[in-house]
């Protein structure tokens, strides 16, 4: 007879250890696996009631801990953290491998006429923001005027960027135009994400001792979050929109492409999926979700106020965030839910500001 599975594994945090990059990336390959999108809505509802259940205090019987954690990624690949909707398809983190490769596969394949060009960055640069949109905090600090700011400025330079490159490769070895898409969409993460996240940039994000107590808010502990995420999402697409083209440039000079020239997308979708299976898992795996930067980094008068009431903290921590949402991050002791972090954060901003316009 099997024993009975023990209620006190913490679901709320992953299955592997954050503190190194194989745990990191051991979650992420599962965050990402491209095969969750193809689960049944029954799928789907089985994993929400068992992991319910089990924060009810309720296992059912015959659950083993490894169904446990399946049932835990399967629920976190399609339920939003925050509201425990059911996400949109396409947004959610399961669909970006065969979303991204689709796209970057049409990028790296159709890039040699100006329409193209525009197109397929407008296609990017929309799936992104469905991703953005799908992946906001449950408390909807991301409004839609924020979205649709960051989406025109994003598709903006990244068109712009593509343009002005194709421009400049038309005077280099032929190559050098494959990697043109490349430099459009490093741009536009360049702008998209800072955007995304101007509030925290204003206003900062909470930044904690190494026991998860609230020390105050940070712009430069934003600025270095925010940059870690830049080069991620740009790691992402390096090899991706590196070494297809690159294979491809070979290729396409062989017999076999020459006589089927149809064959040139799907091949080239299919080197991009490769390459992303790994890439995106791995580069989300980069720098860990609670990151840490040293006291002195942080501004003057936050500085101050910890010397005054943490004298021994040295470094202080915080979550970088991904992509736009806090879903599946670490969160300071004893908060569970992003939104209720995001409310606090609110709550100490407008106090802040009612401080400054009275004192």
């Amino acid at each position: 007879m099997s024993e009975e599975l023990s209620l006190n594994i913490n679901i709320k945090e992953p299955r592997w250890d954050q503190s190194t990059f194989m745990g990191r990336a051991k979650h992420f390959f599962m965050v990402t696996d491209p095969r969750n999108v193809l689960l049944s809505s029954e799928t789907l509802e089985e994993a929400r009631v068992t992991m319910e259940n089990y924060r009810s205090g309720i296992a059912k019987p015959g659950l083993t801990e490894d169904e446990l954690w399946r049932a835990k990624y399967i629920y976190d690949s399609a339920f939003h953290p925050d509201t425990g909707e059911k996400m949109f398809v396409i947004g959610r983190m399961s669909a970006q491998v065969p979303m991204n490769m689709s796209i970057t596969g049409s990028m790296l394949t159709f890039y040699r006429t100006t329409p193209a060009v525009v197109f397929w960055q407008w296609v990017n640069q929309s799936f992104n923001a469905v991703v953005n949109y799908t992946n906001r905090s449950g408390d909807a600090p991301m409004t839609v005027n924020q979205l649709g700011v960051a989406y025109v400025s994003a598709t903006t330079g990244a068109v712009v960027t593509a343009l002005g490159l194709k421009s400049l490769a038309s005077r280099l070895p032929p190559i050098a135009s494959r990697f043109v898409p490349f430099a459009a969409v490093a741009a536009a993460n360049c702008i998209n994400i800072p955007f995304m996240r101007q509030r925290e940039l204003k206003y900062g994000i909470p930044v904690m001792d190494e026991n998860g107590n609230r020390l105050g808010e940070s712009a430069n502990a934003a600025k270095q979050a925010i940059v870690q995420v830049v080069v991620s999402r740009i790691g992402m697409a390096v090899p991706a929109m590196a070494i297809p083209p690159v294979i491809m440039n070979s290729l396409e000079k062989k017999a076999f492409l020459k006589r089927f020239p149809i064959l040139n997308a799907p091949v080239q979708v299919g080197l991009v999926g490769l390459c992303l299976v790994f890439a995106t898992p791995l580069c989300c795996a980069l720098f860990p979700q609670k990151s840490s930067m040293s006291v002195s980094g942080l501004e003057e008068n936050l500085q101050e106020s910890i010397r005054q009431n943490s004298p021994n903290t040295t470094t202080v921590y915080f979550n970088k965030g991904l992509y736009t949402s806090l879903q599946g991050a670490w969160r300071p002791h004893g908060v569970h839910k992003a939104s209720t972090w995001r409310q606090q954060v609110d709550l100490d901003v407008i106090e802040h500001q009612t401080c400054s316009s009275q004192c």
